[in-house]
C-alpha cells in the first residue's frame, strides 16, 4: 500500500503521460484484437485540438460522434501491419476504467502472424514526454517494448 501511495503522490508533483496499447492474434479466429489504454482527459484534448470540436468522453451528448472521434483519431496515430500487410482496424467501442479510456478495435482474419510493424505516435503532438508501452501476443508468446517521444515504430518477429 504503501508504495502505491508513494507512487500516487509522486505523480502529483510529476505528471507522466503514458498510453498502454496491447495487440494479439486470436489464434482460433486469426483476428487481430488490439485495445489501447489512454488518460481519457488527454485524449479529449488531443481530439478537441485535432478536430476543433469539444467532447465529453465521460459523458457523451452523442455517442456516436465520440465514437467517430476516438476512432479517428485513434487510426491516424496508430497503425499496425501483419506480416507486411497494413491491417484495417474496426472501431468496437471503448470504455471507462477510472482515469483511462480503453478503446476497442479488430482486424478481419489474418494469416499467422510471423512479424508485427507498428507506428504509434499517440498523443505525441500533446506531451513532448508521451511514452507508448506496446505489448504484442501471438500464439501466447508476449513480446513488449517503449516508444518514447518522437520514436514512433517497433517491430515484433514470431
Amino acid at each position: 500500500m504503501l508504495p502505491r501511495l508513494l507512487f500516487i503522490w509522486l505523480s502529483f508533483f510529476h505528471p507522466f503521460y503514458v498510453s498502454v496499447t496491447e495487440i494479439e492474434q486470436v489464434q482460433k479466429t486469426r483476428v487481430v484484437q488490439v485495445s489501447t489504454r489512454i488518460f481519457f482527459d488527454d485524449l479529449e484534448k488531443a481530439i478537441d485540438k485535432k478536430y476543433k470540436i469539444s467532447l465529453n468522453i465521460l459523458k457523451p451528448k452523442d455517442r456516436k460522434k465520440v465514437n467517430e472521434c476516438i476512432a479517428a483519431y485513434i487510426n491516424s496515430h496508430l497503425k499496425v501491419s501483419a506480416n507486411g500487410l497494413i491491417l484495417p482496424l474496426r472501431f468496437i467501442g471503448y470504455e471507462i476504467e477510472e482515469e483511462a479510456a480503453w478503446c476497442y478495435f479488430e482486424s478481419d482474419a489474418v494469416a499467422p502472424v510471423k512479424k508485427f510493424s507498428i507506428q504509434n505516435d499517440i498523443l505525441f503532438e500533446q506531451h513532448d514526454s508521451q511514452i507508448n508501452m506496446i505489448h504484442a501476443i501471438v500464439n501466447g508468446k508476449r513480446q513488449s517494448t517503449k516508444l518514447d517521444n518522437p520514436s514512433s515504430n517497433a517491430e515484433f518477429n514470431y
